[in-house]
């Protein structure tokens, strides 16, 4: 029988960031990915000289985690920045057109989508009084705090277009923690905002918002290939034994049953395939995984001659409110966004349809799909001809549903893990959906294991290294954890 230090079922982004966390601080992991790729659904296709994504398109990276992994991982050279203008304007779908979306709230005040009772009622913000509940949905926040406009025209097609998600149900607290922390400290967003661009405008991070050349298939692949990361592919987990000291996994391979001993696992799958495995170890715990829904997306990338589309594209792209599109949420003008994303002298557009708005279009074939979009896309972005190209994705569970009373849920299922300490949950339906907020979960759950006890391979890399630097070294939890700082 194998045995390791840290065993991760499933290998997508989640599982992968936890992986590279903890084989960089010297233990040895090994990642069991059910399927013949690791990645899951990121991948990014070459097709016609088009450079498409089959999910995450880019990182909006503030967080100093995600800094530090780009440079230790040799990836800074591999990164490409936005073009020129291409944070220029983002697009609303308003009254049947493209209208400049504000992205600040003073822009947001003399902006033509509100109507002056829009206006009036976004300025009456600061003295709006706290709910004092602890679970409203985005709908309830937004409309308490900056009125119903701003709901249906703004907050209502980021939550579609962006989580996939229903403003109706979805939580305020996990998809919008950051506006209810500012109501909690300071009693307003708008003064939350001014007082921290006062405190903290020569420190605040900015936004570093990137992809690869390659596409974000180029992280992934860096993450899986990283030494001391042991990949399985084809490696269906069946079954979870706790044992005196950590835990015994088996598998299903093509070459029969394998069997791992490990300290600690992590299960990075979706919630449904972590509910079946946690379910003879904690059904309570496996009840609340299996309460988590998803929402299905398709994805349809569009390649065009750039001459045949009138519209400048001298933006990111567009949302579509629930008013103005019942199927797409959004579409992405990904050649205006990266290099080579589309061969010269073309365009790349890649549209979103379903999610909870829309379950209904998972149904749906490819025919209708593509009619569907181009129906839309046509008046709006003065296409005069069909695609050269086009390639579909499509998503039944694209991403967890915040809805209900979801940091309930989520505190329920942390209370359950306390019981199982060398038991660790990370994929997006806990702490965020973007690459962004799995590279940093990763982090924090390999600090976690990192604490949990003494290590003698890490005891073993800190001593090999201060043997070659010349140095002397105490070997504690308290000086090891300052030394993965």
């Amino acid at each position: 029988m194998n045995k390791v230090d840290v065993l991760i079922i499933g290998g997508g982004i989640s599982g992968l960031a936890s992986a590279w966390w903890l084989a960089r601080s010297g233990l040895s992991v090994e990642v069991w990915e059910a399927g013949e790729r690791s990645g899951g659904k990121i991948m990014s296709t070459r097709q016609d000289g088009y450079l498409t994504e089959r999910a995450a398109s880019m990182v909006l990276n503030f967080r100093p985690e995600v800094a530090e992994l780009m440079r230790e991982a040799g990836l800074e050279s591999a990164k490409t920045a936005r073009l020129p203008g291409a944070e220029a304007r983002r697009y609303l779908l308003h009254k049947g057109r493209l209208k400049a979306l504000p992205m600040r709230l003073g822009s947001m005040v003399v902006s033509p989508l509100w109507s002056l009772r829009g206006k009036l009622r976004l300025l009456a913000e600061p003295f709006i009084f706290s709910s004092g509940r602890s679970e409203e949905s985005v709908s309830e926040f937004i409309t308490r705090r900056l009125g119903r406009e701003v709901l249906e025209k703004a907050m209502e097609p980021f939550v579609a277009g962006t989580l996939a998600a229903d403003a109706d149900q979805a939580s305020a607290a996990a998809v919008l923690p950051r506006l209810m922390a500012l109501e909690q400290r300071y009693g307003s967003i708008g003064a939350g905002v001014l007082v921290n661009r006062v405190l903290r405008r020569s420190t605040a991070s900015a936004t570093d918002t990137f992809s690869f050349r390659g596409g974000m298939a180029t992280l992934v692949e860096a993450l899986a290939q990283a030494p001391g990361i042991n990949l399985r592919t084809g490696h269906t987990a069946q079954e979870l034994v706790r044992e005196r000291e950590g835990w015994q996994a088996v598998a299903a391979t093509p070459h029969g049953q394998r069997t791992v001993s490990a300290c600690h696992v992590i299960v990075a799958t979706p919630a449904p395939a972590a509910a079946a495995l946690v379910n003879p170890l904690d059904k309570e715990l496996a009840e609340l995984l299996r309460g988590i829904g998803y929402a299905p997306v398709n994805v349809v990338h569009a390649g065009m001659a750039r001459d045949a589309v009138g519209h400048p594209l001298d933006g990111t792209g567009f949302l579509a409110p629930k008013g103005e599109s019942g199927t797409l949420t959004g579409n992405l003008w990904m050649s205006a966004l990266f290099p080579d994303r589309a061969p010269p002298g073309k365009v790349l557009l890649t549209s979103y349809l379903g999610g909870a708005r829309a379950p209904k279009v998972a149904d749906w074939d490819d025919g209708r799909l593509v009619d569907e979009t181009f129906r839309t896309l046509r008046p709006l972005m003065d296409l005069k001809s069909d695609p050269e190209m086009v390639r579909i994705d499509r998503h039944c569970e694209a991403l967890p549903a915040y809805h209900g009373a979801y940091q309930a849920r989520m505190q329920a299922i942390t209370a359950r893990l306390q019981h199982i300490p060398s038991l660790h949950l990370e994929a997006n339906y806990r702490g965020g959906v973007s690459v962004r907020d799995r590279l940093v979960c990763g982090h924090a759950v390999a600090d976690r294991i990192l604490g949990a006890q003494c290590w003698p391979s890490v005891e073993r890399k800190r001593r090999e290294e201060a043997q070659q630097s010349g140095t002397k070294t105490a070997y504690s939890l308290e000086s090891m954890d300052a030394a993965l700082e």
